[in-house]
């Protein structure tokens, strides 16, 4: 169970991108989604061999109902449930069906960064931790994306740290990539860039938790030192879309791409792959571009650190500090040599540890871990 089958979201993409693997596997995958996701990934989901329903209704109520008779009908050896509303709604409904059920743990929620996020209501965050951990409760076991996550929930879901495995997301080699003269020449082309430009890219949603408002403060730093480097933004828009657009005016050679099926392309075409984010469960983009080869800043937060692994792989910055990112940023623009150095150990940690078929496999001993736990 998972809230959308939405191209954008990183839970998404993970669940289309295995789902081919698990079925080959042996399991029998049956993927039920919560919100309509016209254009989602329905279509590839059923190509893979898993069977899709669309339980969206317009009520918590009813929609929970009808997760309860999905279940019933189906009876499932296991319910894996992904995202805040399939959690609170699903184990509630497998629990009721008889079935086990288990729980990802994709962000290190309800923190104090949380409490404080622009837009957020503090009242309203404490009340979902309260929800998710009474519902928690009945789960068999967790997964979780890092161990940063797996601590960080077991205390504010009020659950036992060996109820939680750490897989995390991974990635086909394949579908990713590298980075070649042909590659980046023919990117570059279609978007009207030179060769010689500087590009930095950053792909994520318009949200306060991706701190591109801080990747957007620091770009006239990187422009004074770097003169006529392209910052190229792409992803959908969200809650932080008007403040954006509004601080690109005053930064200078700032693309909003928009929502994008090439983001690997557009990686292996840049010079420097900026992740600025305030928090993360595991930081995807950042593992894509590991796998991709293309050298990385990022913010210097537990679950990124520990996806990174060190500064040997990529440019650690504090968050929220543009100007500590704009001089990394403009070291990695300047100093080519050694950013490709950081960018093929990079790429060689991604092969060791977040490719499609190590974590699908890790995925599929967690089921039946969770299935033999009958007594946790």
């Amino acid at each position: 169970m998972i809230d959308s089958l939405d191209r954008a979201g990183g839970a998404e993409q993970s669940l289309t991108a295995m789902a081919p693997q698990l079925v080959r596997s042996g399991v029998r995958l049956d993927v039920a989604y919560l919100r309509e996701s016209p254009g989602g990934f329905q279509a590839e989901l059923t190509a893979a061999g898993a069977v899709v329903f669309g339980v969206h209704h317009a009520t918590r109520t009813r929609t929970a109902a009808a997760l309860h008779a999905l279940v019933r009908e189906r009876r499932p050896d296991l319910v894996h449930t992904t995202r805040y509303e399939s959690d609170v709604l699903g184990r509630a409904a497998a629990l009721a069906a008889g079935r086990p059920v288990v729980s990802s743990l994709v962000n290190s929620a309800y923190g104090p960064e949380h409490v404080r996020a622009r837009g957020l209501s503090p009242w309203k965050v404490r009340a979902a931790q309260a929800v998710d951990a009474a519902t928690a409760q009945g789960t068999r076991r967790f997964h979780a994306l890092t161990r940063h996550v797996a601590a960080a929930m077991a205390r504010r879901l009020r659950i036992r740290g060996d109820r939680i495995d750490v897989v995390p997301r991974g990635r086909d080699p394949q579908l990713l990539g590298d980075v070649t003269p042909e590659r980046r020449g023919a990117v570059r082309a279609a978007l009207g860039l030179a060769e010689d430009v500087p590009v930095v890219l950053a792909a994520a949603r318009q949200q306060y938790q991706k701190g591109l408002d801080v990747l957007l403060e620091a770009w006239p730093q990187v422009r004074r030192q770097a003169p006529g480097a392209v910052l190229l933004l792409a992803g959908g828009e969200g809650a932080e879309s008007g403040r954006l657009r509004a601080l690109a005016e005053r930064a200078g050679e700032v693309r909003f791409l928009g929502p994008r099926e090439d983001v690997f392309d557009l990686m292996a075409a840049s010079d420097a792959f900026a992740v600025p984010s305030r928090w993360e469960g595991l930081g995807s983009t950042a593992m894509e571009a590991m796998g991709v080869g293309v050298p990385l800043v990022c913010s210097d937060v537990p679950a990124l650190r520990e996806t990174v692994g060190s500064g040997d792989y990529a440019r650690l910055v504090a968050p929220e500090q543009p100007g500590a990112l704009a001089a990394a940023l403009v070291d990695t623009l300047g100093d080519r040599v050694a950013a490709g150095v950081r960018a093929r150990s990079a790429r060689a940690r991604f092969l060791t540890s977040f490719t499609l078929h190590q974590v699908t496999g890790q995925m599929v001993e967690f089921y039946e871990r969770s299935l033999r736990s009958r007594g946790a």
